[in-house]
């Protein structure tokens, strides 16, 4: 009884037991204050991501906002948007005073149903089809013409070097375009029949391009740069339209939003930035703009090179006579 008296009494054993409570009620406080500081933390987390989420929707509102009010142009890999592309560049649209916004698309199809759905004002397209849109009660007005040119091109292995090596061989075109139309004359000038050409239709330039390349198709219609890269690989031309004084380029707008005040302003800056741009482009060649072309034509080294002088006339409306030309075949 003395020895546990002894034991219970012993200050030491009093100041260890203090010691151990203490310790104990510091790691309990310890361990509150990491549950508080994660709660905290995790609280903060949420407050900022919902945060961001909020700022997110905020800027996505703002920037749907201001490219509805942008004119927005439809534009394809091809050297005939090549003055929207330098006016781009340059800066001009906006030195000028107006925002107005490129929108790339593969072909000419998928750019014409962009026009159609009202998802840009303008593009890049031709005659043939400008007046098909016409026709199905799209009003549609003239920007202007374009020195796009093209060129039927057949494959070098297919053995074909005069158009009438043509019959039972496959050409590429778009249909209800310029390249369906030329088709259609090429095969006339020779008095062939038209069903005895496989018209297959490949709407992207440079998809068209790959497959004669690839051997995957005969013969085919292109405009530059594309025509320059088929050309360099040694594969016959057998008609081109500027030999024919066939001009179908074209970049419309809808009429519609030419009426606002806002729309009809900015479509003016749009043509003297385009006649800058031709200005620019005349004077300091093709060639100067082999970077640019690159980009958005994907074209290789070899056909920026070998790219062909070529001329590029401020905005004025296409000829009457390729209008009618158009409208009586589209008959």
């Amino acid at each position: 009884m003395r020895l546990i008296s002894h034991i219970n009494n012993d200050p030491k054993g009093d100041s260890c037991a203090m010691r151990r409570a203490a310790l104990f009620q510091k790691l309990k406080m310890k361990k509150i204050l990491s549950v508080v500081i994660l709660m905290a933390v995790l609280v903060s987390c949420g407050d900022s991501a919902e945060e961001k989420k909020r700022l997110s929707r905020a800027e996505r509102a703002r920037l749907a906002k201001e490219d509805s009010l942008a004119l927005k142009v439809g534009v394809l890999p091809t050297l005939d948007c090549l003055p929207l592309y330098v006016a781009r560049q340059a800066g001009l649209f906006e030195k000028l005073g107006a925002d107005i916004r490129l929108k790339p698309f593969d072909s000419q199809i998928d750019c014409d149903a962009a026009l159609a759905k009202g998802r840009i004002e303008g593009n890049v397209t031709d005659v043939v089809r400008a007046e098909r849109m016409k026709r199905q009660g799209r009003a549609l007005k003239y920007a202007t013409s374009t020195n796009a040119y093209w060129q039927l091109i057949s494959n070098r292995k297919s053995r074909v070097n005069e158009i009438r090596q043509l019959e039972d061989k496959m050409m590429a075109i778009t249909r209800f375009s310029a390249t369906d139309l030329l088709g259609d004359l090429a095969v006339d000038s020779v008095k062939m029949k038209s069903e005895n050409v496989f018209r297959v239709q490949i709407n992207d330039p440079n998809v068209r391009l790959q497959m004669l390349l690839n051997n995957e198709m005969d013969a085919m219609l292109l405009t530059e740069p594309q025509a320059t890269t088929a050309r360099m690989m040694k594969n016959p031309v057998l008609m081109d339209s500027k030999q024919r004084d066939i001009c179908l380029g074209a970049i419309v707008f809808r009429e519609k939003d030419l009426k606002d005040k806002h729309r009809s302003k900015q479509y003016q800056v749009f043509l003297k930035a385009y006649n800058n741009a031709c200005d620019s482009i005349n004077k300091y060649g093709v060639s100067h703009y082999s970077e640019l072309i690159k980009q958005f034509t994907k074209a290789d080294e070899r056909t920026l090179k070998a790219l062909p002088k070529m001329h590029f006339h401020h905005a004025m409306p296409p000829r009457q006579k390729d209008i009618d030309k158009a409208v009586k075949w589209l008959k």
